[in-house]
């Protein structure tokens, strides 16, 4: 019987000894950020800005991989089926993670099943603008001016069908009852054009895509759907500025690995980009972009997953929003 005990003891020294080996060796070859996105955008470049300096902290490349497609599912599907060592990981987008999940019929993962969250690398401020020949300046004018414009109705244009600045609109929408219509494009930089040349009255984008023709006066920033106005847009008030209470849309970025991965490789990666997000050089990067960083825990993040996987679920049923 003694035999035995000390048999299964040393089997499990044996084995925690292996784990703790095998956490100190990773990472032992490079890793792959999956971007489910074209390159050149703000989620891209999210993941491209943090790349290097990651690799210098891990000791082995961090590889930026493209792979667009089926408004992300595909690149994000990749990961997915991957093995869950930690050298394949998800760039994840709040449009691809908790709002696909209840646009499609069907999806080729499961956000929750599927998926360890590492951690959140950011927030990316939204804004409403609109053309100057909008007599409004703020979101408090424009709603008392559409209400007292009953019969008319308001497009206002997005990146595409599903997306947070979509989902953002329809939200205004329920919650004030004013008429908006959306107006999807193949970009927020397309419909940013159509609004300078006042073809639409309304965008709904992302800070960085319209911060700079805001600060030339080609478009008015009537609001920011986030709980503290942009620093990049210091003078654009918030929605609950205008009266919307506890309005707060923030479209995130974030870093996942497929389930199953060793709890030591998550911790161990979480504490490297929460790193790399503290340093000068990465923040002046993201503040470039209209990012915020953040750097939370696996817990925080995957906190939030689930609260943003419940909140979009209801203004995706109330909008009747499907895409097969």
């Amino acid at each position: 019987m003694a035999r035995i005990l000390a048999r299964v003891a040393c089997a499990a020294l044996g084995i925690l000894s292996a784990a703790g080996v095998a956490a100190q060796e990773y990472p032992a070859r490079p890793i792959r950020i999956i971007v489910p996105f074209s390159p050149g955008g703000v989620t891209d470049n999210s993941a491209r800005v943090i790349a290097d300096p990651l690799a210098a902290r891990l000791g082995q490349q961090a590889i930026v991989e493209n792979r667009p497609g089926a408004s992300g599912n595909i690149g994000t599907q990749l990961v997915a089926q991957s093995a869950p060592d930690g050298y394949t990981l998800l760039l994840g987008f709040d449009g691809t993670m908790v709002i696909n999940p209840h646009v499609f019929a069907k999806l080729p993962f499961d956000t929750l099943r599927d998926f360890a969250p590492v951690t959140k690398l950011g927030d990316a401020a939204l804004i409403l603008v609109s053309h100057p020949s909008l007599p409004a300046k703020n979101l408090s004018q424009f709603i008392t001016l559409a209400r007292r414009m009953k019969s008319a109705t308001f497009p206002y244009g997005t990146s595409g069908t599903g997306g947070t600045p979509h989902l953002a609109g329809e939200l205004l929408r329920q919650r004030t009852g004013i008429a908006l219509e959306h107006i999807p494009y193949k970009g927020g930089g397309q419909a940013i054009i159509d609004g300078i040349a006042g073809h639409i009255p309304l965008v709904f984008t992302a800070v960085a895509t319209a911060q700079q023709y805001v600060k030339a006066g080609r478009l008015v920033g009537l609001g920011v759907p986030g709980a503290k106005r942009s620093a990049a847009l210091p003078d654009v008030p918030t929605f609950a500025e205008s009266g919307q209470a506890g309005f707060d849309v923030t479209s995130w970025v974030g870093i996942l690995v497929p389930a199953k991965t060793p709890r030591q490789v998550i911790e161990r990666l979480q504490g490297e980009i929460a790193a790399v997000l503290r340093a000068e050089q990465v923040s002046a990067r993201y503040a470039a972009l209209g990012i915020e960083p953040v750097g939370n825990s696996p817990e925080q993040f995957g906190e939030q997953i689930r609260a943003d996987l419940a909140r979009w679920e209801k203004v995706v049923k109330a909008a009747n929003i499907r895409l097969e």
